[in-house]
């Protein structure tokens, strides 16, 4: 199956202890890379999100964000940092006595001082199971969401595939009829322009004949064409090995370009090109 680096899901999940979403966003990278953004309360939870992903997932730059709002019911008691109010009430007494009529400092004023009352933070533990159970749901929908793509990338590919072949027949068709004309073409004119004998000037046309000749390089991007199709059929990632199979074939097809002395030889070559191209474009954003 094949499958896309770009997805998006999200997950919203409510209980006695939270309201939750997961957002995961996925993009293409050459590795897998995993960011994970937890609440600070949280960050116990990163090993296990981080291997969650790693499980079903093996390319691609992957965002895990979790919003995590706790419902009141879950909301335990204040705690309160006496240590904090003790320091804070012994500051004031030393700086009122440099008062002539100081203020008395009241409960509320000294709750407010940023640090003294903070929430008791959530036991992980007992939260831990139903926030991973959210986050594969998300999972699964990325991970179906990623497939849903690939399908469409591997049409695109196939397509191209498909038309490159097209291109490829007609090119060996007619590159022996090109060779052929070619070839008269230059004893003519270099029997036109010297005294060589028939025999020398043979060798010579049979030489250049060789050096003109696309025939290894036809036989190479069809076997290269022929590869791609059938990686499509594997279950692991297949990206980087299709993204190597067309570099190959960009690279025959300017072989046969630079070697071309002919118009229609010049156009397949050319338009081998482009539809390499393309695919190499689509297969960039497959795991």
């Amino acid at each position: 199956m094949v499958s896309s680096m770009t997805a998006f899901a999200r997950q919203a999940g409510q209980g006695e202890w939270a309201d939750t979403i997961w957002e995961l966003r996925s993009v293409n990278h050459r590795y897998l890379e995993i960011s994970v953004r937890l609440p600070e309360e949280l960050r116990g939870l990163e090993g296990p999100v981080r291997e969650l992903v790693g499980n079903r997932i093996q390319r691609g730059k992957i965002d895990c964000v979790l919003r995590y709002s706790p419902s009141e019911s879950a909301t335990m008691a204040p705690v309160l940092r006496l240590e904090l109010v003790r320091h804070l009430i012994e500051a004031c007494e030393r700086v009122n006595a440099l008062l002539d009529r100081p203020a008395p400092v009241s409960a509320v004023e000294l709750l407010r001082w940023p640090g003294v009352v903070a929430l008791a933070a959530p036991d992980v533990e007992a939260i831990g199971e139903p926030l991973l159970r959210i986050l594969k749901a998300a999972l699964s929908a990325l991970v179906e969401e990623r497939r849903r793509e690939g399908g469409r990338l591997r049409s695109v590919v196939e397509e191209r595939c498909a038309a490159a072949a097209t291109r490829l027949a007609r090119l060996r068709a007619r590159v022996p009829e090109i060779m052929t004309a070619l070839r008269e073409r230059l004893m003519k004119r270099v029997q036109l322009a010297s005294g060589m004998e028939p025999g020398r000037l043979e060798q010579e046309m049979m030489l250049l004949a060789q050096r003109l000749d696309v025939a290894e390089e036809l036989d190479r991007l069809e076997i290269h064409l022929d590869e791609v199709k059938s990686l499509f059929g594997n279950a692991a990632p297949i990206g980087r090995r299709l993204d190597f199979l067309l570099q190959e074939m960009n690279r025959e097809a300017n072989t046969i370009a630079s070697k071309s002395v002919h118009a229609e030889t010049t156009s397949n070559a050319v338009e081998l090109k482009v539809l390499i191209e393309q695919m190499r474009e689509q297969v960039q954003n497959i795991e």
